[in-house]
């Protein structure tokens, strides 16, 4: 019993199925790979001041945790926080607050 060969149109279908396969393998691999060094340097700069990569300590001001390095005396803001600050009080911080509107 002989074996029906595929055709030319058939062999193209299943290689482009093939590299559809491993291209998608090559993409969600890349994703991991994104994701992994986006891992890695979240847990090597956490809590690190931006400025000279001491550690940041948290302390609590007009009731909002704010991040702040006793090296060089920076203050971070996490997203939002400076809007807490400047609540709905018209003053210089609201005025701040409005520039980064």
């Amino acid at each position: 019993m002989a074996t029906k060969k595929p055709s030319e149109s058939e062999e193209e279908y299943f290689a482009r199925l093939e590299a559809e396969k491993h291209r998608l393998l090559a993409v969600e691999k890349q994703k991991e790979i994104e994701q992994a060094e986006r891992d890695r340097l979240k847990q090597l700069h956490y809590m690190r001041c931006p400025k000279d990569g001491m550690e940041l300590s948290t302390i609590n001001f007009k009731g909002v945790q704010i991040d702040r390095c006793h090296l060089c005396n920076g203050t971070w803001l996490d997203a939002g926080e400076l809007e807490q600050l400047a609540g709905k009080e018209p003053g210089i911080l609201g005025k701040l607050v409005a520039v980064f509107k």
